[in-house]
């Protein structure tokens, strides 16, 4: 990955978000989670806490990391105004996940989505494997190879891309099941307001007790 993904990038970008912007949870996550029990969860890369919120609201205890110092504060007075009931289960935590570890098999939910680090994608993705309890989710969500068209304002660099039986083929067959593994195309807004086309790899795996 390339350095660009550091915590001057990130800063820069959150700085530049709007007060709404990231409030919202991430579709693909209110399709996969919308069905599991509450318990712990990670979200590694929270940025303005969207995802870590929802949860909350839905009764997991979250543990929501990111790099960006102002993405955890605006997170946090999101989730402040909500309720104290909501703002209690959400622990923001500024780390860097490319040297963060999280406790191993902890967590009952692990999910990302679109993380961007400086390090390795795969030790990342392994890491955040490591983290989910037995009987327990992962849920990786990114940007399919060939997301956007040429010349969109909101197109990533390429090598963020991934497809979902990438992510799977890095999961100890013996370990996990692989409930989802496959692409979905979504319609949304950029920051220039024209609607665009998204393409997500969606990975949702369970890890065997």
């Amino acid at each position: 990955m390339s350095e660009e993904f550091g915590e001057a990038f990130w800063e820069e970008r959150y700085r530049g978000h709007t007060a709404t912007s990231g409030t919202r949870p991430n579709p693909q996550l209110v399709a996969e989670a919308g069905d599991l029990a509450p318990g712990r969860a990670l979200d590694a890369g929270c940025g303005r806490g969207g995802d870590a919120v929802w949860l909350a609201s839905r009764g997991w205890r979250v543990m929501a990391v990111d790099i960006s110092a102002t993405a955890l504060g605006r997170a946090r007075e999101h989730a402040e105004s909500l309720g104290a009931d909501i703002a209690g289960r959400v622990d923001w935590v500024r780390a860097d996940l490319t040297e963060w570890t999280p406790a191993e098999e902890h967590f009952d939910l692990v999910s990302t989505h679109y993380v961007h680090t400086a390090g390795s994608r795969e030790a990342l993705f392994g890491r955040l494997a490591a983290a989910v309890a037995p009987g327990g989710t992962l849920l990786v969500v990114g940007h399919q190879p060939s997301d956007h068209g040429p010349g969109t304002s909101h197109a990533p660099p390429p090598e963020v891309h991934f497809t979902a039986r990438e992510v799977a083929a890095g999961l100890d067959p013996h370990l996990w099941d692989v409930v989802v593994a496959e692409a979905r195309s979504r319609s949304t807004t950029d920051h220039d307001g024209h609607e665009i086309t998204l393409h997500d790899a969606v990975l949702r795996a369970r890890r065997r007790r």
